[in-house]
């Protein structure tokens, strides 16, 4: 009889395939499992068998040292005088709620740590990193450790990726050991496993209480320690209609409620997600300054000393000062449009934030806000030069695409980054790109098609599509499909990419192409309708709104663009 080999398994609604293998006997003694399941997150048969073999040898990595009793001294529940020391009383096995209680003060000390400053939790893992380093060193030929993101292998060590989730579980099972040890417990390989998994449920839920106090939905209370705020969910006996109501009524009247409630209604009106978040980054705010939720104590004076607070604190993300337009533009602008549409609602009696803002001057202007020509011809010529090596490849094709396509359509960075394969298409004798919001985002949410020119076109762009697998062309979209996620960290690699060419911190290496355009178009005798229209900008005048820059138009107009040279720079 020939025994059938561990494959991936496909699930039979949603289409992706999963890892799912039976646990060995003698661990399953150990650990209490008799089967092992995981998500291989892909609909793809080849690259399921690939992430199969990894999760496979991750699992007997695990199991060997469960057989090893993790590299310590394992002392039996039978008890044994000569590893635990003679005369020695033998460590009894914890529970799994005394690994929780005891795991109670890794949580305390990790809201204590972060509570004044919350967003800091998540560089927590840069010191264990350190550690991980010595073992898995970085290659010389690589500066800079990670800069491709988190998706990008490093040529020839462990995955970034593997190394975080390595550091973590390092950091869990150090921690649950010392626990073990302190408090007179067996530290045997299970019983390890065992509080290690407590330990990583409590920083977990410290992590969720900092996350929920950034939002301003938590506040210290007198008996528990933390009490949720007004936006908790009651337990499901006391939701009544009424209860329902009053629930409803009272989320509306917080601060984190009302900028909810407002999303809710313009998301229907068709506002972007990142206005959204915006807003709601700026009522956090709002909250922690204020060390309360109530939407209706909010008064003028209270958006005065925010104003004033958010102007001379550094940032909390990035440690350098706020420029007071973003104050103005972001967080006082959020202010006054959802607590306006909380007055027109019936919801608070006064809007705090009218009246209140910032004159900003004009700042001085040294140079073009457009790439230069040496500055545009450096970027093309390093995107052709530029080596894959072990970086994953559709970042490897956003480097060598990207600059390439916003040369010649002027288009903003995020919306060639969301490019898919059918979005690009032959019509009659010309290359066309479309620009969608089925795709991901895009400004004004209208889509539009872009003629290729023809440089682009004999680089070979085409060529590349019709080899790419379906779906994005650049973007490492999640089965959640999270496009926003993976749009920001590509816009941020192409943007370090860039600057590697543009020393100059005048110019922003991804939005200079957009001006470049402008520029270039004019030069070439490119009427402004026509370079509005291929760049997606709003008309300037009624009068633009009549008739259509059709393809054909746009595409003569297109083929006026001077071609770039290929020499180095």
């Amino acid at each position: 009889m020939v025994l059938a080999m561990s494959r991936p398994v496909k699930h039979r609604k949603t289409g992706v395939y999963w890892f799912r293998k039976r646990v060995p006997a003698d661990i399953a003694l150990l650990t209490g499992r008799k089967e092992v399941n995981r998500t291989l997150g892909t609909k793809d048969p080849e690259e399921a068998k690939r992430k199969f073999a990894e999760v496979l040898a991750e699992y007997e990595d695990e199991w060997a040292q469960l057989r090893l009793g993790n590299g310590s001294v394992i002392v039996s529940s039978l008890g044994s005088p000569a590893a635990a020391g003679a005369g020695a009383p033998t460590p009894r096995l914890i529970t799994d709620r005394e690994a929780h209680l005891l795991a109670t003060a890794v949580h305390d000390e990790w809201l204590a740590k972060f509570y004044d400053n919350p967003s800091e939790q998540l560089h927590w893992h840069t010191e264990l990193y350190e550690g991980m380093w010595k073992k898995y060193p970085l290659p010389s030929t690589d500066p800079v450790p990670g800069v491709e993101g988190i998706a990008d292998p490093i040529p020839g060590i462990m995955p970034i990726e593997n190394i975080f989730w390595k550091s973590m579980r390092v950091e869990c099972i150090t921690t649950a050991t010392e626990i073990l040890r302190d408090n007179g417990f067996s530290d045997d390989a299970w019983s390890v496993h065992k509080t290690a998994r407590a330990v990583g449920a409590a920083l977990q839920r410290a992590g969720l209480k900092l996350q929920w106090l950034e939002r301003g939905d938590l506040e210290p209370g007198e008996e528990s320690g933390w009490l949720r705020r007004s936006t908790d969910t009651p337990p499901a006996a006391s939701r009544s209609p009424q209860a329902a109501t009053s629930k409803e009524s009272s989320d509306r009247a917080t601060l984190t409620g009302l900028v909810d409630a407002w999303w809710k209604e313009s998301k229907a009106a068709g506002r972007k997600p990142s206005t959204y978040e915006s807003y709601r980054d700026a009522f956090a705010y709002l909250a922690r300054f204020l060390k309360h939720n109530d939407a209706s104590k909010v008064t003028a004076k209270d958006v005065i000393a925010f104003k004033d607070h958010r102007l001379s604190t550094p940032s909390p993300k990035t440690g350098k000062m706020i420029s007071a337009k973003t104050v103005k533009d972001s967080n006082l602008s959020a202010l006054k449009v959802v607590f306006g549409w909380a007055v027109a609602n019936g919801i608070v009696a006064h809007n705090p934030a009218i009246g209140v803002t910032i004159k900003v001057g004009k700042p001085a202007r040294h140079r073009s806000k457009g790439l230069s020509d040496d500055e545009a011809k450096a970027i093309l010529y390093g995107a052709l030069q530029h080596q894959q090596g072990q970086e994953n490849p559709k970042t490897f094709a956003a480097k060598r695409w990207i600059p390439w396509l916003c040369a010649f359509t002027g288009a903003r960075v995020g919306e060639l980054a969301q490019l898919r394969k059918q979005d690009v298409s032959w019509r009659g004798d010309i290359y066309v790109i479309r620009i969608t919001p089925d795709a991901g985002t895009v400004k004004t949410n209208e889509a539009r098609e872009v003629p290729l020119h023809q440089q682009v076109v004999d680089l070979g762009f085409p060529a590349f599509v019709q080899e790419a697998a379906n779906g994005h062309l650049f973007l490492n979209v999640d089965l959640s499909e999270n496009v926003r996620g993976a749009l920001r960290g590509l816009k941020n690699r192409l943007a370090e990419f860039g600057r590697i060419f543009v020393s100059d911190t005048r110019v922003a290496p991804n939005h200079g192409w957009r001006h470049r355009f402008k520029t270039v178009g004019m030069e070439a005798g490119v009427p402004p309708r026509i370079l509005d229209a291929i760049q997606g900008q709003a008309p300037r005048t009624v009068a633009d709104t009549y008739g259509e820059v059709t393809l054909r138009t746009m595409a003569g107009e297109i083929a006026k663009l001077p071609y770039y040279s290929l020499e180095a720079q």
